[in-house]
């Protein structure tokens, strides 16, 4: 059963995605793959609503991932000894800062976006700044993904030992700290890939008669 699920999971769509690049290379529509127009002739608003989106669903599902796994230990390790209920509570709010994370740089990202008609969307700055909100935003919703099962999971293992020696409750919550730090780390990364990204703009008229010029 494992042989069959790890063939059809990874080595199937390679396998699948090699035969259709091999028929479209013999057959003389190899360009297809051409991943320059791809960028090029992709709207950059749609790569910036896109990093915006990623960035805060990642960064939702990471902390929901991690309220769940501590949440449930939570109450089961407070079947036995119901006094670490109200202490662990601190790793469910580590948890959801995650998610306060990835909706304060969702905002900090769409003060980037502006109405700009399409004809006049297709400059250098406007390309920059798309691209800059996408991977800015994809990297602080994988960070804050990695960052809400890592809290989770330590403050998991906090509730339990807790539950069977209070001693150990802080020093978990040390490494639990460290590891809600590696968020923080991701915002940071993020505010400093579109620091230097402008809002949306039209394009000039000076601009648009070169690009007219260099086409005739």
């Amino acid at each position: 059963m494992g042989y069959y699920y790890s063939y059809y999971t990874f080595g199937l769509p390679p396998f699948l995605f090699l035969i259709i690049a091999l028929y479209l290379l013999f057959t003389g529509s190899g360009e297809a793959f051409n991943v320059g127009k791809f960028l090029e002739e992709t709207n950059p608003f749609l790569w910036a609503s896109t990093g915006i989106g990623l960035c805060i669903g990642f960064s939702v599902l990471g902390a929901g991932w991690g309220i769940f796994v501590t949440g449930a230990s939570i109450l089961g390790g407070g079947v036995r000894a119901p006094r670490i209920s109200t202490k662990n509570l601190i790793s469910v709010i580590f948890c959801e800062v995650v998610a306060i994370y990835g909706v304060i740089m969702g905002i900090v990202y769409s003060g980037k976006l502006a109405v700009v008609p399409e004809a006049l969307m297709y400059t250098n700055e406007n390309y920059y700044t798309g691209f800059a909100v996408f991977w800015g935003g994809l990297t602080v919703g994988i960070c804050n993904l990695l960052c809400g099962i890592s809290v989770g999971i330590t403050g998991s293992t906090a509730a339990i030992a807790d539950a069977a020696d209070p001693n150990l409750f802080v020093k978990i919550l040390v490494v639990e700290v460290f590891g809600s730090i590696m968020g923080l780390f991701g915002l940071i990364v993020g505010l400093l890939m579109v620091g230097s990204a402008e809002v949306f703009k039209p394009a000039t008229q000076s601009l648009l008669s070169n690009v007219t010029a260099s086409v005739f």
